[in-house]
Parts: C-alpha cells; sequence; structure tokens
C-alpha cells in the first residue's frame, strides 16, 4: 500500500487533501511512546522527520529478539511509517545548528527524554520557542517535567504499577499481573497527539506555539476512569477482579464444556434476555439478583450459580445463543485468529506495506476511518539516515552541512 517514493509521499499527501498535510513535525524520540504519536500524525498526512543518532539510530531499531530480512527490528517497522530519517549528533554544535534550521521549517516536534536532557543539548523548548515562536513542542516522559517524581526513569511496566492499573488487573489472590498492552506508552502517545492537534487549532487564533506536556503515569492515571471512580466513592482501593467487570454484572468469562467465552448482560433488561437464554427464569426473580447493584455486590456469587449451566454447552455455542437473543457475547481470540478473520479484513485493520528492505510485510491498518480523507500509506518506514541529503537540500544547507 506504500508508495515507496521518497520525492512523492508528501506531494500525494497534499494531492489526496490529507486533513495534516502541510504540517512539518520532528520526531526526536525513542521506542514507543513518542514514535507512536508521530506516526499517528503522519498516518494523517504531517511531514514527519524522526531525528536519530547516527550509527545506531532509535533503540528500537535493534530490539524484540527476532528479525525479518534487514536489521530493523519489526517494533521499529510498527510504529514508524510515514517518516523521513536524519542522522544528526545533538551533542555536537553542528548537529544542532541543522536542528535549529529545521525547527525553522517545523509546526510540531515531540521528544521523550528524560527532563532536563534536551536542554544540554540546546533541544529545549525555551530554546527552541525563541527560534520559532509558533512551535508546537510535546514532551513526553515516565513522570512529567514536573514534580518530586519527574527525575524518575519510566518505563510503561513502572507507569502501570504506580499508576494503579497492576493493583487492578488480575486474579485475586495471585501473582501481580500487567496490562497485556502498553496502556501507558500507548495512551501517552495518543494524548500527546492530542495535545498537539488542540494545540494546533489553538495557534489558529493566537497565532502561537506553545508546550504540551504528559507522560506514561498522567496516561495510566486517566485511563482509569472506573477504578478512580471506585475508590473515590467507595474509600477501598480496587482489587483484582479477572475478566469481570466494576460496574455491572454478570460481564466477564465463564468456562463452556470445552474452552471459555465472554458475555455482558450490562443492564436490566439486558439481564432478563441472559435469564431466559441460560434457562434460569428463577434468577429474575432471585432477590440476591433483584437488580445491577445487587449483581454486582454479588458477583462472585452470582458467577457460581451460573458456572454449573454453562459447563452444560460448548463455549461458541453459548455465543450464538446470546447473540441470536441480543445480549453481547463473544469468543475468546487469540492473534491468529484476532488478526485473521473476515471482518478485521473487512475494516481494513491489517494492511501490507512494501519495504525496500523487507518487502512486503504485515502492519495494523488505520482505526480512525475519514469518509472523505482517510489516513493512508505515504511512505514505509525510513532506513537510518535515508533521507539525510533529501532533507539537508530541502534546507539549503548541502549533503555536508
Amino acid at each position: 500500500m506504500s508508495e515507496g517514493g521518497a520525492e512523492d509521499g508528501y506531494n500525494n499527501a497534499r494531492q489526496n487533501g490529507l486533513p495534516l498535510a502541510g504540517l512539518r513535525v520532528l520526531d526526536l524520540s525513542q521506542v514507543m511512546a513518542g514514535p507512536f504519536c508521530c506516526m499517528l500524525l503522519g498516518d494523517m498526512g504531517a511531514d514527519v522527520i524522526k531525528v536519530e543518532p547516527p550509527g545506531v539510530g532509535d533503540q528500537t531499531r535493534k530490539s524484540m529478539g527476532f528479525r525479518m530480512k534487514g536489521e530493523d527490528s519489526p517494533g521499529f517497522l510498527a510504529l514508524n511509517r510515514n517518516k523521513r530519517s536524519i542522522t544528526l549528533d545533538l551533542k555536537s554544535e553542528e548537529g544542532q545548528r541543522v536542528l535549529h534550521r529545521l525547527v525553522e521549517t517545523a509546526d510540531i516536534l515531540v521528544e521523550n527524554s528524560r527532563p532536563g536532557v534536551t536542554k544540554k543539548l540546546g533541544a529545549d523548548y525555551e530554546t527552541l520557542s525563541k527560534i520559532n515562536p509558533k512551535l508546537i513542542y510535546a514532551s513526553i516522559s515516565g513522570f512529567g517535567q514536573t514534580g518530586p517524581w519527574s527525575q524518575r526513569p519510566g518505563f510503561d511496566l513502572i507507569a502501570q504499577a504506580m499508576g494503579g492499573i497492576i493493583s487492578g488487573t488480575g486474579i485475586p489472590g495471585a501473582e501481580p499481573v500487567k496490562s497485556g498492552i502498553p496502556v501507558g506508552d500507548l495512551g501517552a502517545g495518543m494524548f500527546a497527539c492530542y495535545g498537539i492537534l488542540s494545540a494546533v487549532i489553538g495557534r489558529q487564533s493566537s497565532g502561537l506555539g506553545q508546550y504540551v506536556d504528559t507522560s506514561l503515569l498522567d496516561a495510566a492515571l486517566a485511563l482509569s476512569v472506573w477504578e478512580s471512580t471506585e475508590y473515590w466513592a467507595t474509600g477501598k482501593s480496587p482489587a483484582p477482579l479477572g475478566t469481570a467487570n466494576r460496574m455491572s454484572a454478570p460481564y466477564q468469562a465463564f468456562a463452556g464444556s470445552d474452552g471459555h467465552f465472554v458475555v455482558g448482560a450490562a443492564n436490566q433488561k439486558l439481564w432478563l434476555i441472559f435469564c431466559d437464554v441460560v434457562g434460569r427464569p428463577e434468577l429474575r426473580d432471585d432477590p440476591r439478583f433483584k437488580d445491577n447493584i445487587d449483581r454486582v455486590q454479588r458477583r462472585d456469587e452470582l458467577a457460581e450459580v451460573l458456572r454449573p449451566t454453562f459447563l452444560g454447552r460448548p463455549a461458541n455455542e453459548w455465543v450464538e445463543l446470546f447473540l441470536a437473543a441480543g445480549v453481547p457475547a463473544g469468543p475468546i481470540n487469540d492473534y491468529s485468529v484476532a488478526l485473521d478473520n473476515e471482518h478485521v479484513h473487512h475494516r481494513k485493520a491489517v494492511m501490507e506495506i512494501e519495504h525496500p528492505v523487507e518487502g512486503k510485510f504485515k502492519a495494523l491498518g488505520f482505526p480512525a476511518k475519514l469518509s472523505r480523507t482517510p489516513a493512508s500509506v505515504q511512505r514505509p518506514p525510513p532506513l537510518l539516515g535515508e533521507h539525510n541529503d533529501e532533507i539537508l537540500a530541502e534546507l539549503g544547507m548541502g549533503a555536508n552541512a
């Protein structure tokens, strides 16, 4: 799906009317949160220039325990489409000179160094906003730019632990379990993107850029909508519930005769239908489970009542019965099924990208579907320093700048 041509990528973005065409983003970030944020901007047409250290580049280029054909890891390929790469030694005067020239042409800069590092490199907001007052500068860190924890190193695991996520995840009484996906990293990337685009809109009236500060901990806390609400309402920290829900019951995984499935009777109407589907009409009038508050308070007791019933049929049969009655239910898919089924194919949730080294490789598609100006792949993930000459020429600095 990639155009593959270095000269044509962003001309295509403009011609296709992509909503962020004309915006230039400098991606000084590495690994996940920042690169994910910048990829989202690039998918919508922004000209994203990835600024990388010479020789090694983004740490993720060499991460993960497996490769495909080339030297860049699949993890790097997954997070860096729609970008160009330039290598700059920001510890040198020459590298800083090129960066400052890039800043003159940029709308947005994203970095995810520990607070204070960019100051030493002449790449901090205070310095760069004097060069370009319209610059929108986003910092993503473990714990934010201010506060007692700001200088702590932070990874997704640490943010999940300190932000409460791990305390409420997994099975009661078992070993601690983190969320299976890096919600702190990806959440911070999305919140940074949200802040950046809000600042872009604000700049239309003010003419000025601004500083965007978010963190993995901020994201972990912001996503704890149910858990924080439960704590404030009850005064008790939420405990792990396995697959169950804090706000309604039954809403969890159950075992059929051959495996597990999930079902959610999240309101009174669905509960009454649920009782009919499972052939337990007496539960409708059981005072223990009269309404949702009662069912939530007796969640474990309700699950024990239902378990013998569910063991009487295969999981897929239960799913079909619930769906036929209008009750949300589904199988528990592993990724071999989740990524390869007729609905996912119809939604174009998986795509192929043409790469100069890897050939065609699979990647996740675009989760937001715009009707008039849909996101597209303008460029494959870049090779390290692939666009040095091209970008320096655009700046009028020459290949040996």
